[in-house]
């Protein structure tokens, strides 16, 4: 009966850890609980990629996201589902923000967001009905296309020069003007 009972000795202290925990300190102080967490805030939290969107198939409900830069970038597959917000967000080509969490050794997106290019110090954002008003009354502001060079040739706004980024070093002493309180308004094809 003794023999018995030895053999379930390892068990029984497994079971009191589980019960009990296997706190080691003898404090008796409390702590404050934490603060609520929205279920949106949770979501946004935790594991995340930052790349360039190579692919996305709504059939298989996969993103494909490119991380990281020159030899070190990688392609990563991640998974979606109803529930994952901002899919739409994942656009080819663009630039996305993807909060997921592990599913079974998988990544699954929980959130999508556009990562948007951050402006410098001194330049604001111009609304299209603000920029729309200065064309129509013919203010002297210059515009610059800063799409690539086959997307301003086959469309670009009345009056706007091209200026593309990979451009812009070689081109730019060129199609700046020489005032400098001269009003300049950048487009491009999208929000990053």
């Amino acid at each position: 009966m003794q023999k018995t009972l030895t053999k379930f000795i390892p068990f029984f202290i497994m079971a009191s850890f589980l019960v009990t925990g296997c706190n080691q300190g003898t404090s008796s102080t409390t702590t404050a609980a934490k603060p609520a967490v929205s279920t949106e805030a949770k979501k946004a939290q935790g594991p995340v990629y930052k790349g360039k969107v190579v692919g996305k198939s709504n059939k298989a409900k996969t993103i494909s996201i490119q991380v990281g830069k020159g030899e070190k970038a990688k392609t990563i597959m991640v998974k979606f589902d109803d529930k994952t917000k901002g899919v739409e967000h994942a656009s080819k080509g663009h630039a996305s923000i993807i909060f997921y969490e592990m599913r079974n050794g998988e990544p699954w997106a929980t959130v999508v967001k556009p990562k948007l290019a951050k402006l410098p110090k001194g330049v604001t954002e111009i609304k299209t009905a603000e920029l729309k008003a200065l064309v129509d009354k013919k203010a002297d502001v210059l515009l610059i296309d800063a799409r690539p060079g086959k997307r301003y040739a086959a469309s670009h706004m009345p009056g706007a020069v091209s200026l593309s980024v990979p451009d812009y070093k070689t081109k730019a002493a060129s199609v700046l003007p020489k005032d400098k309180d001269k009003l300049l308004i950048f487009y491009c094809g999208g929000p990053t």
